[in-house]
């Protein structure tokens, strides 16, 4: 057993976002190694609320180690002095290690990074591409379900990560030596086009689904109509209209530097959700 194995093994991870897309799993994973979990949500037990700062202290009591996943998104305005506030007061409260998941690309985000490098704890960020489980757990779901994606995007790659790769990545640095002041940028090992995401899930579900690209204005005007919320709007329209610019068009290593392996490919996320029937009609 190594040193950080022998004062884990006995403490308490918070992991924020613990319904979430990743924070769920890395809940999941952290559990079945025998590791105790706190579920940081407004649902939850004790209470997390982002936007609640008493809620803050009260999560973090008697814990050692942080997964931290910001809502709605850590490039959303005020997102960097927010995460800032909440790396201070976890290291007030004795917490040692900040794993934070990042985006790439934005400098939003990277001036978060810089907050919790500045807080005085062992740190990992986690800077991650586009998520593929976007087109079956988040906002692309719908879109695919009527068989016809309309996005502000055009021929971009982007390295889609699978969400499992995220919390593996997660789940290593908060259980394992060698990865405190590691910046892990993480992504699938190719570029699509949102085309051809669509298509690939087209073909392992066995529907026919189509891709469209729409202008910016239009795109924001029916998530209006469909009563989403503002600030969800003005983050898919920033993602869309700036960080999709072609700055992200390229693979990194950051899967292979943490785990030794290669990333899941988009394609064997996509089979293993059609198989499960995610997108069946």
């Amino acid at each position: 057993m190594t040193t950080n194995e022998q004062h884990t093994a006995n403490t308490t991870t918070l992991v924020l976002g613990g319904t979430g897309k990743t924070g769920r799993r890395i809940a999941e994973k952290l559990t079945a190694l025998g590791r105790s979990v706190r579920l940081g949500s407004r649902s939850a037990p004790i209470p997390f609320d982002w936007e609640d700062r008493t809620t803050w202290a009260p999560a973090l009591r008697d814990i050692d180690s942080v997964y931290v996943s910001f809502q709605p998104d850590i490039a959303a305005p005020g997102g960097a002095d927010t995460v800032g506030a909440f790396a201070e007061l976890a290291v007030e409260s004795g917490v040692r290690h900040l794993v934070l998941l990042s985006g790439r690309g934005e400098p939003e985000a990277q001036d978060a990074e810089a907050r919790v490098r500045a807080s005085g704890a062992h740190w990992t960020v986690v800077r991650a591409s586009f998520f593929a489980q976007n087109f079956d757990e988040g906002e692309f779901f719908g879109p695919i379900m009527s068989g016809d994606v309309a996005l502000p995007v055009g021929d971009v790659g982007e390295p889609f990560i699978d969400v499992d790769d995220i919390a593996d990545v997660a789940v290593a640095a908060l259980t394992e030596d060698g990865h405190t002041g590691q910046v892990y940028e993480v992504t699938g090992p190719r570029l699509l086009t949102f085309a051809d995401a669509v298509a690939e899930i087209a073909r392992a579900s066995g529907r026919e689904i189509t891709f469209t690209q729409v202008p910016l204005e239009a795109y924001s005007a029916v998530l209006v109509e469909h009563q989403v919320p503002a600030e969800v709007i003005d983050l898919l329209s920033f993602l869309f209209g700036e960080v999709l610019d072609g700055r992200n068009a390229h693979v990194s290593d950051g899967v292979r530097r943490a785990l030794g392996r290669a990333p899941r490919d988009f394609s064997d996320y996509a089979r293993d959700a059609a198989a499960r029937g995610v997108w069946k009609v």
